[in-house]
């Protein structure tokens, strides 16, 4: 049997752990972390220039990046290193933080207090079926 899929939110009263399902009536909250904060690296630096002042979260694995910009939409994603970028999350609402798994085509976005992945490098999105308390962090676990 396959391990399940989970991804962390860091909000302000702890971490949550959100078991990722097959649909969103199958998403549950796995456990929560009081007082824990959600630590990963963010590489600033492969933002590009004309990005600058608007970027909120940035995320890399290999060759792509991803950039959460305060704009609509608020994704770009590159698969080049930066050399060439595509917009992706036109229908999301406004993000707080964006985290790339290891395999760089699964893409975790928190907005205010909802979980949204992707599969497909950011194309399609899913919203998962648990409301949290306000996001400002996100993982995979």
């Amino acid at each position: 049997m396959a391990r399940p899929l989970i991804v962390l939110a860091g909000c302000d009263d702890g971490t949550y752990l959100v078991e990722i399902g097959e649909s969103a009536g199958e998403d549950q909250l796995a456990g929560r972390q009081p007082g824990a904060a959600v630590e990963r690296e963010r590489p600033l630096g492969l933002a590009p220039p004309w990005a600058a002042g608007r970027v909120l979260d940035v995320d890399a694995r290999g060759s792509t990046v991803v950039l959460l910009l305060e704009r609509r939409p608020p994704l770009v994603v590159s698969h080049d290193g930066g050399a060439t970028w595509n917009e992706r999350g036109g229908g999301l609402p406004p993000g707080r933080a964006i985290a790339l798994a290891e395999n760089p085509d699964h893409v975790l976005y928190g907005a205010r207090n909802r979980l949204y992945v992707s599969g497909d490098g950011g194309v399609f999105w899913r919203a998962l079926g648990v409301e949290l308390p306000e996001i400002r962090d996100v993982a995979w676990g």
